[in-house]
């Protein structure tokens, strides 16, 4: 990679550490149109717990990775909301990062999928003719 792509590579992630780390506190805790259209038919409380009706929220079941570190945009064991879902979001920022940065090292290194085809000796002839005529002009 030349030097000139740094700083563009280094300030895309910058923003994005800025916007996962300290705006994404700042999201709307109000359900997106996915929880909203599954709580149809449903009553809920001030706390969005399921007090009556009917409706598909009520056969929700806890994720299988419910119990892992970075669930619930958060960081299991930070007390602190804000803290826990800014690192949360750092972490998955870092390692996005460093899983796209690989594969690019690695898709580099391998090159070319197909080689290039020989040229042939009619083509390399016309392009020493296309070369030798002046710009503008015809043969």
């Amino acid at each position: 990679m030349s030097k000139r792509h740094w700083p563009f590579l280094l300030g895309g992630l910058l923003v994005a550490l800025l916007l996962a780390g300290v705006v994404s506190n700042y999201a709307s805790s109000h359900p997106d149109g996915l929880d909203s259209s599954l709580l149809k038919g449903c009553t809920v409380n001030a706390d969005d717990e399921i007090t009556g009706g009917s409706c598909p929220a009520q056969q929700a079941k806890d994720h299988e990775l419910a119990d892992s570190p970075l669930a619930d945009y958060g960081v299991r064991g930070i007390g602190n909301d804000f803290v826990s879902t800014g690192l949360s979001g750092v972490l998955g920022v870092l390692l996005t990062f460093a899983a796209s940065g690989g594969l690019f090292w690695l898709a580099r290194r391998r090159g070319p999928a197909t080689p290039a085809a020989p040229a042939t000796p009619a083509a390399t002839a016309d392009r020493a003719d296309e070369a030798a005529t002046p710009s503008g002009g015809t043969r």
